[in-house]
């Protein structure tokens, strides 16, 4: 999607995210009223920590900047306005940062619709800093919660925090199985460190991308249904268009359709190297 431009100074960054308002503060900018900083390079990250993540915030202007904060960190990011958008794509990502304040549906009802339906991270966006308001969005489902106006380190350092709690509970679900490593030809996933590498070339995957990989890779040229695959990564939630989108993504990275198999009408499988 089309983000705005998003300018940085050298100092830590500090997100103003009350609607168009973006000022410059004594440690941080996202640009300033008085005129232009200096671009800075996005961060390194390690590409098992590149997620696909669900922004949901009814301000056009901080939607912008805060899609540009989070590509600019390397995740991929989609963006909604409303209540009911969110709740048509939420099952396409890996975590969800809801703005409890939007234009259509209660920010709260929309949270634990979500949770009803998936185990999905969720951390919410609020201006109102009461502990009951706190508490309420951790009752509705909430991982976790920040406060406008932000820093988009405190941010990222709440995402990465999450997203390791959701890593340890999905490791203990499946009975803690980390640190094997799948190899397949010129394909290798790392389940411990959760790196994929086609002849020696990182890949860089989505914790759901690499849950679907994993899944694939651990029967290749079997033929994995759509609702095992639904249940297997995705919990009980079901939607074609979201195992659809994530196969047509890992068969880019991967670099070719060939990768992945469809079988019509029945599900997907990793192609047999032999």
């Amino acid at each position: 999607m089309r983000s705005a431009q998003m300018k940085l100074s050298s100092q830590p960054e500090i997100l103003e995210t009350h609607d168009t308002e973006h000022r410059m503060a004594d440690r941080a900018t996202f640009g300033s009223r008085g005129g232009a900083a200096t671009s800075s390079p996005a961060p390194f990250r390690n590409i098992s920590d590149a997620w696909r993540i669900l922004v949901v915030e009814g301000s056009k202007a901080d939607r912008a900047i805060l899609t540009e904060a989070l590509e600019r960190h390397g995740h991929d990011v989609d963006a909604v306005d409303s209540g009911g958008e969110a709740l048509v794509w939420f099952e396409t990502a890996d975590l969800v940062l809801l703005d409890l304040d939007l234009p259509d549906l209660d920010g709260l009802e929309v949270c634990r619709e979500i949770r009803a339906a998936s185990d999905i991270p969720v951390i919410t966006v609020t201006s109102r800093g009461s502990e009951l308001d706190c508490v309420l969005a951790l009752q509705a489902g909430a991982d976790d919660y920040v406060i406008k106006p932000y820093g988009v380190r405190e941010l990222m350092a709440r995402l990465d925090a999450v997203m390791r709690r959701a890593r340890r509970t999905r490791y203990a679900d499946v009975g803690g199985d980390g640190g094997a490593v799948l190899e397949h030809g010129p394909l290798r996933i790392d389940s411990d460190s959760r790196e994929v590498e086609v002849s020696g070339r990182p890949v860089p995957v989505t914790r759901k991308e690499f849950d679907l990989l994993a899944l694939l890779a651990s029967a290749p040229g079997q033929v994995i249904s759509r609702e095992s695959i639904m249940r297997e990564v995705w919990g009980e939630s079901w939607s074609r268009r979201t195992v659809d989108t994530h196969v047509s993504s890992l068969r880019s990275k991967l670099g070719g359709p060939e990768w992945i198999v469809t079988v019509r009408g029945v599900g997907f499988k990793l192609r047999n190297m032999r």
